[in-house]
């Protein structure tokens, strides 16, 4: 009967806690070289459009006043930041699938939305 070879492979990662969460991390010099991709707040915001946007649809919520009282904002804030749920496809798909960055806040981006779709590549990325 043949020895089995045993193939030991090593991935010198480290384990910290970041914010309450285990995390793990790459080599020092890996990390560096990372893009560090998309801003969790502009993906939380562009999530919570989407969600205002559905349910409004749905006639969970008739309006956007009903809205910002049920989420305890102001309906300035919910009418500026659900223009995110109308971002162009192709804007959503480099914003939130391949995480690439933008040099715009959040405030810009929701002006941005407004819009043509064939325009809004060139605003937010170029």
């Amino acid at each position: 009967m043949a020895e089995h070879e045993t193939l030991r492979v090593h991935i010198p990662l480290t384990l910290r806690n970041r914010g309450g969460r285990p995390r793990i991390l790459p080599p020092k010099e890996i990390e560096v070289a990372m893009d560090r991709g998309q801003d969790a707040r502009l993906l939380r915001a562009i999530g919570r459009a989407w969600d205002w946007r559905r349910r409004l649809e749905h006639g969970d919520v008739t309006t956007i006043a009903d809205l910002a009282r049920t989420e305890g904002i102001s309906d300035r804030y919910v009418s500026r930041v659900i223009r995110l749920a109308w971002l162009s496809p192709s804007v959503l798909e480099r914003l939130v699938l391949r995480r690439e960055p933008t040099i715009l806040s959040i405030f810009d981006l929701c002006g941005v939305a407004e819009l043509p779709w064939v325009e809004q590549p060139g605003r937010v990325f170029d």
